[in-house]
């Protein structure tokens, strides 16, 4: 089901976060308070990027201006893919559904972390149809760690927002109504991954070519909070 703008709150409500390995994800540089400044002001963060990411075809381009914006690396530094060559999965029977296909029709599989500088901003699991994208797109694809968002930029695409939900909030549910902040710390203790986005990307006459999974890393808060600059 497509995500409306109109249920954006109920979108953005935090589920609770599992267990995960030991990070692999770098240190953050920047503190967020843990006071409930703090904590309005990790939240509206976290709710600004993924409105950005929800109103945008392209989630490499939004993470482009997200890391401009906040100075999350050296000026001028773009989205790169990082390619983890040691992951497969193969496309479920609702995956071949979504993107239209028959169980025979090749499905190729990628998994990318995209990285502004040394900041791994997100991790993306993408299952597409390569007889959809022209042949130097799949070259590109198959011989380069190129961002998948740049690769089809060409085809003018549509995002289709399949589901999108915080794994995280500062706050608890019910802070607006009074619920305290149990174990309050000094300082966020902020998780390894923040937000995953489930999308579906079409062509502009509804034909869709990929289904992307993307979870986002704790370093799209590696920026001063506001009340600090």
């Amino acid at each position: 089901m497509i995500v409306r703008f109109g249920i954006l709150a109920a979108v953005l409500s935090a589920a609770p976060s599992t267990a995960t390995p030991p990070s692999a994800i770098p240190a953050l540089r920047h503190a967020w308070p843990g006071d409930a400044l703090g904590r309005v002001e990790g939240l509206a963060a976290l709710q600004t990027l993924e409105i950005e990411l929800l109103t945008r075809d392209s989630a490499t381009l939004a993470l482009d201006d997200w890391c401009a914006a906040h100075r999350i690396d050296a000026p001028g530094s773009k989205i790169v893919a990082d390619r983890d060559y040691s992951v497969t999965k193969a496309p479920t029977a609702d995956q071949r559904r979504q993107l239209g296909v028959s169980d025979q029709e090749p499905i190729r599989y990628r998994r990318v972390r995209l990285r502004c500088g040394s900041h791994i901003l997100s991790e993306a699991d993408n299952w597409y149809v390569p007889s959809r994208l022209t042949p130097a797109m799949n070259a590109a694809l198959d011989h380069s760690d190129i961002a998948f968002g740049r690769v089809v930029q060409p085809l003018h695409f549509r995002r289709q927002t399949l589901s999108a939900r915080l794994l995280w909030s500062p706050l608890p549910i019910g802070w607006d109504r009074g619920t305290p902040i149990v174990g309050a710390t000094p300082t966020l203790e902020i998780p390894e991954h923040v937000i995953e986005n489930r999308a579906l990307l079409v062509t502009p006459t509804g034909t869709p070519f990929s289904e992307v999974v993307e979870t986002y890393t704790r370093t799209v808060l590696d920026f001063a909070p506001p009340t600090l600059k």
